[in-house]
């Protein structure tokens, strides 16, 4: 999709994404990124989304201001892992170590980042697995596999063929924050929707899970602006 700049300090890329279904300008900003978008009619010339644009930067500045911005994970950078922020120091040897608030990471500076994102999808891996074994154990239904994505749309889906499939930056999340979200997967073993039944599944098989969920809604979006490949 193009892209154009509004001017500023600093300058703001907007997407444009032409809709044959759009009736008039919108915008919107991901929470997860801090892409904006300007969607308009196949119709709307440039200059009028740019127009529209204009009138809303203060509306922009606002909401990317109140994100925060992306973290570049290298030798200094703090993060969480577990919920519990830890800064990113040189290690020695050959292994990941977490040493109290901080998270040793051996090897080159400039592969910091992807070599602790790589330790921590493994034990993401691990956890989740395990997570997901205690609920399907309580449920009563197996599930039959486990996939870790980087997805931005979602924490976790589960398919008809009983496939579960996580985001590995749970691991970020506090413990009870993964373990939810694995219960509200396995839940999709017995009922592939969210009625009722669903809900009162999840209930069964976690517990309460109103102060998780409501901490993903509020701050899940935060755990994408961390970035291991810069």
């Amino acid at each position: 999709m193009p892209q154009i700049i509004l001017p500023g300090d600093p300058p703001i890329p907007l997407i444009l994404r032409r809709s044959t279904r759009a009736r008039r300008i919108s915008l919107r900003i991901s929470q997860l990124d801090g892409r904006v978008t300007l969607t308009l009619p196949n119709r709307v010339p440039e200059r009028e989304a740019m127009a529209f644009a204009r009138e809303k930067e203060g509306w922009i500045r606002k909401h990317l201001e109140a994100r925060g911005d992306d973290v570049a994970v290298r030798l200094g950078a703090v993060l969480p892992v577990g919920g519990v922020m830890h800064e990113v120091v040189a290690g020695s040897g050959r292994q990941v170590r977490f040493e109290g608030a901080r998270v040793a990471v051996p090897g080159p500076s400039d592969r910091i980042g992807a070599r602790l994102a790589g330790y921590l999808k493994t034990v993401a891996r691990a956890r989740l697995a395990e997570a997901s074994d205690h609920f399907a154990a309580k449920l009563g239904k197996p599930y039959s596999a486990i996939t870790l994505r980087d997805t931005r749309s979602r924490w976790g889906s589960c398919t008809a063929e009983g496939r579960l499939m996580y985001s590995w930056r749970l691991i970020l999340a506090p413990p009870d924050v993964l373990d939810y979200v694995a219960a509200h997967e396995v839940a999709h073993l017995s009922e592939m929707n969210h009625a009722p039944a669903f809900w009162n599944e999840v209930q069964r098989i976690h517990g309460e899970y109103t102060a998780p969920r409501a901490w993903l809604r509020k701050h899940g979006g935060d755990l994408h602006r961390y970035r291991f490949d810069r």
